[in-house]
């Protein structure tokens, strides 16, 4: 398995549990950077690996009425004053293959949405600037698919790659989590992270917008965890209900630290 060193002392892969988290998409610099402050702090006091997790822009929504972000500008700029303030790394979604050098100016991860795992440009772009790149396993793709994913990334010479998993679609607007991919793609050499709250999505679910089942991310998480995994990707916010983008599926803040000592338990266990 390999070591995956990101700045600020952050490294997957090394036994210890990293954890990403953050809003699904920047609302407004004074949200995010409330929301960062909260989370280093709970980070610093667990002694846990972190790194803030936030979009500039939110491409993929369902519906054009969809608030989708400040844009790659003003995000790019709340997300580099977020990392000097917080001194803590950052993750950014990139949707394009021109934003990719722009994003790796700011971003210490650039993070390939599910959706756009199989998009080559974009892929081997994101590659191309040597940040470490978090490949989001497509709804559609095996986990043993995965291996031409980072071969397109390796072919760039980075070797700084994370798998993630988001469940898999079972249906229409429904999601599984199999917890046999989290092996598979750990097999392939790189460190796998899970996303638990993406897993409990139901894609255009609410017709104008994507539902989602939040309340068994935390249990997904835990049982991501017991299988040996790196790292553990949530997205969260002060008030879910009320939250721009993914509402129905973010953790909210004041549970944060019960899952986050859960987690950090079992892992111990596993590594034991």
């Amino acid at each position: 398995m390999k070591k995956i060193s990101i700045d600020k002392g952050v490294v997957f892969g090394d036994g210890k549990l990293t954890f990403i988290a953050g809003p699904c998409v920047i609302e407004s610099r004074a949200m995010a950077l409330d929301l960062a402050r909260r989370l280093t702090a709970l980070a610093a006091k667990l002694k846990v690996n972190y790194v803030f997790k936030a979009s500039f822009d939110k491409a993929n929504r369902t519906s054009v009425d969809s608030y989708r972000g400040p844009g790659i500008e003003e995000g790019l700029d709340i997300l580099a004053e977020i990392r000097q303030k917080f001194d803590v790394p950052v993750i950014t979604d990139v949707h394009e293959p021109w934003q990719c050098a722009r994003a790796a100016e700011v971003c210490d991860i650039l993070q390939i949405p599910a959706f756009l795992a199989r998009q080559t440009d974009l892929v081997v772009a994101a590659g191309e600037t040597g940040a470490a790149v978090n490949v989001k396993k497509g709804q559609f793709m095996a986990p043993e698919d995965m291996a031409q994913v980072i071969r397109k990334i390796e072919s760039t010479g980075n070797r700084k790659i994370l798998l993630c998993e988001r469940g898999s679609s079972f249906g229409y607007r429904n999601l599984v989590a199999d917890m046999r991919s989290l092996l598979i793609m750990r097999e392939l050499g790189y460190p796998v992270i899970m996303d638990a709250t993406h897993s409990v999505q139901r894609p255009g679910g609410l017709g104008t917008g994507s539902g989602g089942d939040g309340k068994y991310a935390p249990a997904l998480a835990r049982a991501a965890v017991a299988t040996g995994i790196d790292g553990v990707f949530m997205e969260t916010h002060l008030n879910p209900k009320i939250a721009k983008s993914d509402a129905a599926n973010a953790i909210k803040f004041s549970e944060v630290e019960k899952l986050w000592k859960k987690l950090i338990a079992i892992n111990e266990v596993v590594r034991s």
